[in-house]
């Protein structure tokens, strides 16, 4: 089996058990934090290279949090361009994990640049 056949129901199973895996503490941490699946990024995403993934909302670290009555926080994960930087199976559930850290890496307000040099990019 090669990774271009895994189906959305599949996919959504490997973030479901990516999130499992997770400690304990960080799973409480992002409870409130709705994740998703998408098949590709919004078509109005204009930025550089591929988009994985993304978060939507305010850093768990940001002094006075949600405004009330905003929409909740989300992390997305994109299901065809993971596919498409994977080869297998295995490889596609490693990179799930891997963008599902980076997001909610930023849901607890590390920049970017702090995630790279954590390898989770």
């Amino acid at each position: 089996m090669d990774a271009d056949s895994i189906d959305l129901d599949a996919f959504e199973d490997m973030v479901t058990q990516a999130l499992t895996e997770l400690p304990e503490w960080v799973q409480r941490a992002v409870a409130g934090i709705a994740i998703m699946v998408d098949d590709e990024p919004p078509a109005d995403y204009h930025g550089r290279g591929l988009l994985l993934g993304q978060f939507h909302g305010v850093a768990r670290t940001r002094i006075g949090g949600r405004v009330p009555g905003s929409l909740p926080d989300r992390i997305e994960l994109y299901r065809v361009p993971i596919l498409r930087v994977s080869q297998t199976p295995d490889d596609v559930a490693a990179r799930v994990r891997k963008v599902l850290g980076h997001e909610i890496g930023h849901a607890f307000g590390i920049a970017e640049t702090r995630l790279r040099e954590l390898g989770w990019y």
